[in-house]
C-alpha cells in the first residue's frame, strides 16, 4: 500500500519536469545548429497555430479593434509570460515590430515571431532610465520611436526580465512620452494551459483544445512634458491596469480571478 502510494507521490513531480528537461536539451544546440534551431521555430509555430485555431474566444472578450480606440499606431504591452500568443492579438492590417532582450533565452522567442511576420528590435526596457542607457535600451527605444513615426504599431513587455514580475519598467512609458502614441494593455488567456511555476514570471503555455479569453485595456498616454514624478506616475497606472485586466481575463476563462 506505501509502495503504491509513493509511486502515485511521485509522478507529477516527474511529469512537471518535462518541459525543463526538454529545453536544457535543446538549448545548447539551437545556440549552435542552424538545422536544429530552424526545426524548433517551426515546430513551436505550427503549435501556436494550433492553440488559436482551438481555442475559440469566449463571449464578453474585447474585440480587436478596441485596441484602436486611442488611434494608430499604439504601444501594445503584455507582462512577462503571458505574450507568445501576441502575433495572433493585433487587428488585421496593423503592422508591428516587437522589442526582445539580447538573451539566450529570448532568441528563441524572437525567432518564432519573426516566422509569424514580426520585426525584431533588440533591446531592454529598464526601470531606471540609467540601466536602460546601460543595456542599450535608448538605441532600442529610439528604434521602437522611428517605426511609430513610420506608423508601425510596437509591441512590447512592461516587466523587466529576471526583475520584479508583474511590475511594469520604465521602458514603455518613455517610449509613450517620446512617441505620443498611447500604450494598449492587453491581457489574454486559455482555460487550458500550463504554468511553469519555476520560472521567474510563471511563464504560461497555452494548450490547445479550450476556451479563450482577451481583455484590452483603457489608452495611457503620456504626456510630452512629463517629469520623474509623471513618469512614475504613469508606470504605476500601467502596472495597475495590467494586473486589473489580467484578473478580470481569468474570470472570464476560469469564473475566477
Amino acid at each position: 500500500m506505501s509502495d503504491n502510494s509513493t509511486a502515485t507521490a511521485k509522478a507529477p513531480r516527474k511529469k512537471s519536469g518535462v518541459l525543463k528537461r526538454f529545453w536544457r536539451s535543446v538549448r545548447g544546440p539551437l545556440a549552435k545548429s542552424r538545422f536544429v534551431r530552424a526545426a524548433v521555430v517551426w515546430l513551436i509555430t505550427q503549435f501556436f497555430r494550433l492553440v488559436n485555431a482551438t481555442n475559440p474566444r469566449l463571449p464578453g472578450s474585447s474585440d480587436l479593434d478596441d485596441m484602436k480606440r486611442g488611434g494608430e499606431p499604439f504601444i501594445a504591452v503584455a507582462w512577462h509570460g503571458q505574450h507568445l500568443m501576441a502575433p495572433f492579438l493585433m487587428p488585421r492590417g496593423v503592422r508591428f515590430v516587437a522589442m526582445f532582450s539580447k538573451s539566450k533565452d529570448a532568441e528563441l522567442n524572437a525567432r518564432v515571431a519573426e516566422r509569424f511576420g514580426v520585426e525584431i528590435i533588440r533591446g531592454s526596457g529598464g526601470r531606471e532610465p540609467t540601466k536602460s542607457i546601460e543595456k542599450g535600451g535608448v538605441r532600442a527605444l529610439l528604434a521602437l520611436k522611428k517605426a511609430l513615426k513610420d506608423g508601425k504599431t510596437a509591441a512590447m513587455i512592461a516587466d523587466i526580465p529576471h526583475g520584479t514580475p508583474r511590475d511594469s519598467g520604465l521602458g514603455v512609458i518613455l517610449l509613450a512620452k517620446l512617441s505620443g502614441r498611447p500604450i494598449i494593455p492587453i491581457c489574454y488567456t486559455t482555460s487550458r494551459r500550463k504554468i511553469l511555476e519555476k520560472s521567474w514570471d510563471k511563464t504560461t503555455i497555452p494548450l490547445p483544445f479550450g476556451r479563450s479569453g482577451l481583455i484590452v485595456g483603457d489608452p495611457i498616454f503620456v504626456p510630452e512634458d512629463a517629469d520623474d514624478a509623471m513618469l512614475e506616475t504613469k508606470r504605476v497606472e500601467l502596472t495597475a491596469s495590467l494586473n486589473a485586466n489580467t484578473a478580470r481575463v481569468h474570470m472570464l476563462v476560469d469564473g475566477k480571478a
